[in-house]
């Protein structure tokens, strides 16, 4: 009975109390009134959809840029391939943000969001919307075009098929023209850098309607499409160049003097909100939780040019000759553009971190990740415990490692607080998109000239002929040239594979067959130190260069991409929830045609 009394008691308490508090505003939760009805909480939502930004990738391994560890090559790139393993599944969450935010926004009193900000946002937004489109676009062709909010009771209207590709390409190059209206060159308050501007819109328009009129998209080579992508290309330099965009004088400090002339669009890092870990680049024990990922391929260590601009002469049947040899590592270690030593870490040269591993490896001593020929055991044996006594950890597979863009203000141990923004694009992809539609167009002047602008910021001298070591002539020449330079200029920055692609020449990688390796081997009865330094010609007199064949160990692993399959599939997953109304694409044994 008395608990009985209790519990009636305290029901008539609650409801007492609750009578009381139903009139006034919780502010504890959010509704749509408190984000419609207040500008700071209308741009926290656009804030949000910037989420998608791109951030910093270290996926060498699939191309010839870099290695992680032995048989690490993947199923996609040895040609293993089916709809269920490399099937791309749609996503639509950032599209539903995009729309459900354009919607509300049309909404938005002036009294609550001025009309230049309303028009800012909404450019944003439209933006975005055509960023994410153009992601699953470029994968696998049309997809549904979705641009209002759903109505989540019409069942049936949330099935909605694919529509050509050549519709959501139009529906995107729309959503971009609309931002370009309506956003500024630069933002006045620089509270906003990072933002979204008509510069950035007009370079992403240029690069997707350039990779539209590429090969992968345009195999009738249809030259309306490259004169498209050539103007809006253009138009992206020319107003680039009008609100202050340029090249860098110094390629190394693009990535660590931020927000300069180059940057175009950035993912801004900082510690301790947005901070970024550059430790699974390291080398071990400079390390920490991660290590040696993108290690240098022979591929890209040989693709950089010499300081005249010629390219790298590597014979593997002449490295047996010492005088050869010799020369070739002088070349390949003193005599290199600047933008060898900004992206590729060389074993034998003090690392540019602040970490030490005392008393074996002293900041400022060299770091000699090098080789030694055990004639005993036939093979290469990794000589690092041996030039640093006691070194701990996996030393690699390679004795190069990623230079570009690493944090050198940090230590291993706080890996975690690196700070070096991403830059998404950057004025030289700008120029070198006009560029390369420029040569597409036959218009081999303006196509030589960007290269010459790229190749004399890298430090190359111009020459005799003022052209910087580039000896192309022709169309296809030049067109090869600009697929080599992209390779250098764009290392480990996320465009070697879809540059590939759209150009359909994977064959440039399965002609390599295995990844290759370049070991520095130190000769029989020889020894260095730790303050040695291999850019010192007695100590490089001490090494010879050895071409290795395979790095994986395994003849199973090389590059044999599968040129018969350019699309990926759509996730089987995705067509059967959809009731079958999403088709699959042609070369996946569907009736969707992604060219059309």
């Amino acid at each position: 009975m008395v608990k009985t009394l209790v519990g009636v008691t305290t029901v008539a308490l609650l409801t007492a109390t609750c009578k009381k508090g139903l009139d006034y505003t919780n502010n504890g939760v959010i509704v749509p009134e408190a984000v419609w009805g207040n500008a700071t909480m209308i741009k926290a939502f656009l804030s949000d959809i910037y989420g998608q930004m791109p951030g910093w990738p270290f996926n060498g391994g699939s191309t010839d840029e870099g290695i992680s560890t032995a048989k690490s090559l993947g199923n996609y790139q040895r040609g293993i391939i089916t709809k269920d393993n490399i099937g791309v599944s749609l996503s639509y969450t950032n599209i539903d943000k995009v729309n459900y935010f354009l919607d509300e926004l049309e909404n938005v009193k002036a009294s609550v969001l001025p009309d230049d900000l309303k028009k800012q946002f909404m450019g944003e937004a439209k933006f975005w919307r055509a960023w994410t489109y153009w992601g699953m676009v470029n994968q696998i062709g049309g997809v549904p075009i979705i641009l209002h909010k759903q109505n989540f009771n019409d069942i049936n209207g949330l099935f909605v098929p694919r529509n050509k590709t050549s519709e959501c390409v139009a529906q995107i190059v729309k959503d971009l023209d609309s931002a370009i209206l309506l956003l500024p060159g630069v933002y006045a308050n620089q509270t906003d850098y990072g933002r979204i501007t008509r510069v950035a819109a007009m370079a992403v328009k240029g690069r997707i309607l350039m990779t539209y009129a590429s090969p992968l998209f345009n195999p009738a080579n249809d030259a309306a499409r490259w004169q498209t992508a050539y103007d809006a290309c253009k138009a992206a330099v020319d107003y680039a160049k009008s609100q202050g965009h340029a090249l860098h004088p110094n390629f190394r400090n693009i990535w660590y003097q931020e927000r300069n002339k180059e940057v175009i669009m950035v993912n801004q890092f900082f510690y301790p909100s947005h901070s970024n870990n550059f430790n699974g680049i390291r080398p071990e024990p400079l390390t920490k939780d991660a290590s040696n990922n993108n290690q240098p391929l022979l591929s890209l260590l040989l693709a950089f040019p010499k300081r005249d601009g010629a390219p790298m002469q590597f014979d593997k049947s002449q490295l047996g000759d010492a005088t050869y040899n010799a020369q070739f590592l002088t070349d390949f270690y003193t005599n290199r553009d600047d933008r060898f030593y900004a992206t590729v870490f060389c074993g034998g040269t003090p690392y540019p971190c602040p970490d030490e591993v005392t008393p074996i490896y002293v900041k400022g001593n060299s770091y000699w990740n090098v080789w030694r020929y055990d004639a005993a055991g036939s093979k290469y044996v990794n000589i690092i415990n041996v030039i640093h006594p006691g070194m701990p950890g996996n030393p690699g597979i390679t004795g190069f490692f990623q230079r570009k863009g690493l944090d050198t203000t940090v230590t291993a141990g706080l890996g975690n607080q690196a700070q070096t923004d991403w830059v998404e694009m950057r004025f030289a992809e700008v120029l070198m998109n006009y560029g390369e539609c420029a040569n597409e167009l036959g218009k081999t002047a303006e196509a030589l000239g960007v290269l010459y602008q790229i190749r004399q910021r890298a430090g190359i001298a111009a020459g005799a002929g003022n052209n910087y070591g580039v000896t192309a002539a022709n169309q296809p020449e030049i067109r090869d040239a600009y697929l080599a330079e992209r390779q250098v200029e764009f290392a480990f920055e996320n465009k070697r594979f879809g540059d590939l692609r759209r150009l359909k020449r994977f064959d440039l990688l399965n002609n390599q067959g295995a990844r290759h390796g370049l070991y520095i081997t130190l000769k029989t009865g020889e020894t260095v130190v730790p303050a040695d330094n291999i850019m010192t010609a007695s100590v490089r007199a001490k090494f010879t260069a050895n071409f290795i064949d395979n790095l994986d160990g395994d003849p199973a692993f090389k590059f044999s991409f599968d040129l018969s399959h350019w699309f990926y599939p759509l996730a089987p997953a995705n067509i059967s929830q959809s009731k079958d109304v999403l088709e699959q694409n042609i070369e996946w044994g569907g009736s969707f045609d992604p060219l059309k």
